[in-house]
């Protein structure tokens, strides 16, 4: 599964009420570092499938969320688990370490499923 755009008024159903973790990317267009990730972002989503759920919300084009929720600079992901934030990472990384932080923030099992 590939990662899911959502939008302020998804929100909700999207995040808020999903029934497995979901880790929403803040990006922009115009932010480099967003689009670096983006890549290692979307095969994250396939690996993880099973254990999360990666959405993106553009907040030049949906600005309520990222209010709501602090977000001061981008790129930031914030991991939601039983509709509220459970841990946040901000600024780029090589897809090794977002993988190793969203397992490590998931719990020890999420890795333990390898093809």
């Amino acid at each position: 599964m590939a990662t899911k755009a959502i939008s302020d008024a998804s929100f909700q159903t999207d995040v808020l009420s999903a029934d497995k973790p979901v880790l929403v990317d803040f990006w922009a267009e115009w932010c480099g570092p967003c689009k670096m990730i983006g890549p290692a972002l979307e095969e994250i989503s396939e690996e993880l499938a099973d254990k999360v759920t990666i959405a993106k919300i553009n907040i030049d084009d949906h600005p309520d969320a990222p209010s709501r929720y602090g977000v001061r600079g981008i790129p930031t992901m914030i991991l939601f688990k039983n509709g509220a934030p459970a841990a946040t990472k901000v600024g780029a990384a090589p897809k090794s370490a977002l993988k190793g932080w969203l397992e490590s923030e998931l719990g020890a099992d999420a890795g333990s499923n390898v093809a």
